[in-house]
């Protein structure tokens, strides 16, 4: 789908001010509504503002991140990914590649991660199935910054009301009642992954980028951008790239492949990636982004909404539970890094 280097903001991406879902009438809903239906069938992406997020909050896990990214890699590496199961930890520099995602074998990205599952789940019997272990793993915490365990959980906690407030704008915008969704996210599996993108010092290789070109698995994606040279850029039907606009105080929003299903791909999930920073940056692109995964419960069966159903017209996809569907994308993911570690070892 590559096919141009990124636009300048250029209101490909459209902001949405939210904030009358929350104080308005019931036609102020339906307006608020309306504008996110139609963002998430023309682009996938959207920015919002007025959400209501405490701004202290968000500076605090922020500052907290960049104070685990500054200590020492042995440090970090004690929690490393490789560890344990279940990807919960920290990730360094070249651990990943997210065209893996997609099938595809490319370079490994150039970010270093740490990634937090659900926070509330270890004495809830509800998750200590073997069908919740592989989804829901227990979570690992550094000893140092002392604050990050609390705050993490705070933030987890608050991206997963605001996440259930625009899956009921979803629901409004699909012509569903306002809580379809209720029952299918009230124990969602979704994680909170913080990426630290570092100032390059050494030319990337061939296609190699912050985070390659890749759509997501779950429901609504909550980020808070990082606000320094190459961000995040979303593709459009014809394969050029678009700069996602950087609002002070806003979340970018879009949505995962999940909900493409749910909707017929009547909604979009849309490619994206994260951009390396031109070659004269020199300093000052070093990027740090705080990344809401939001995914439904994992026996929740995600199949066509009955708005989005053509008449006489099989569903483009059969039904199936989410824990089958991740699943059949980690077994998809195992296969291309396979592949990728092989190319490289021939």
């Amino acid at each position: 789908m590559e096919k141009s280097d990124a636009t300048s903001s250029d209101n490909f991406v459209p902001i949405i001010d939210i904030a009358p879902y929350f104080s308005g009438t019931p036609e102020d809903k339906r307006r608020v509504a309306a504008q996110l239906g139609r963002a998430c069938r023309e682009v996938g992406f959207y920015v919002i503002v007025g959400h209501g997020v405490d701004a202290a909050l968000v500076d605090q896990v922020e500052a907290v991140s960049r104070e685990f990214f500054d200590l020492p890699l042995a440090e970090k590496m004690k929690l490393h990914v490789g560890g344990a199961a279940g990807a919960v930890g920290y990730a360094a520099v070249g651990d990943t590649a997210l065209a893996y995602t997609r099938g595809q074998v490319a370079p490994p990205d150039l970010n270093e991660s740490f990634q937090v599952a659900k926070v509330d789940a270890e004495n809830d019997p509800h998750f200590q199935s073997e069908a919740a272990r592989g989804l829901v793993p227990s979570n690992r915490w550094p000893e140092q910054p002392a604050a990050l365990k609390a705050l993490y959980i705070r933030y987890y906690q608050r991206m997963g009301k605001l996440a259930s407030d625009l899956m009921r704008l979803s629901a409004l915008a699909l012509e569903l009642p306002e809580s379809y969704f209720d029952d299918k996210i009230d124990r969602h599996i979704s994680r909170l992954n913080v990426r630290l993108y570092p100032e390059q010092k050494v030319a990337p290789l061939p296609g190699q980028l912050r985070a390659a070109a890749h759509t997501d698995y779950g429901t609504v994606t909550i980020l808070k951008p990082g606000d320094t040279i190459g961000g995040l850029q979303v593709a459009d039907r014809d394969g050029n790239w678009h700069d996602v606009p950087m609002i002070p105080g806003s979340f970018v929003i879009n949505q995962g492949d999940l909900m493409a299903r749910w909707t017929n791909d009547r909604w979009l999930s849309t490619l994206h990636r994260v951009a390396n920073p031109p070659e004269e940056a020199h300093g000052g692109s070093r990027r740090l982004s705080i990344v809401f995964f939001h995914h439904p419960n994992f026996d929740a069966t995600v199949s066509c909404l009955p708005t989005c159903a053509e008449p006489g017209v099989a569903p483009c996809y059969e039904p199936i539970q989410v824990s089958d569907y991740y699943s059949m994308k980690r077994t998809q993911q195992r296969a291309a890094r396979a592949k990728a570690l092989a190319s490289a070892a021939g």
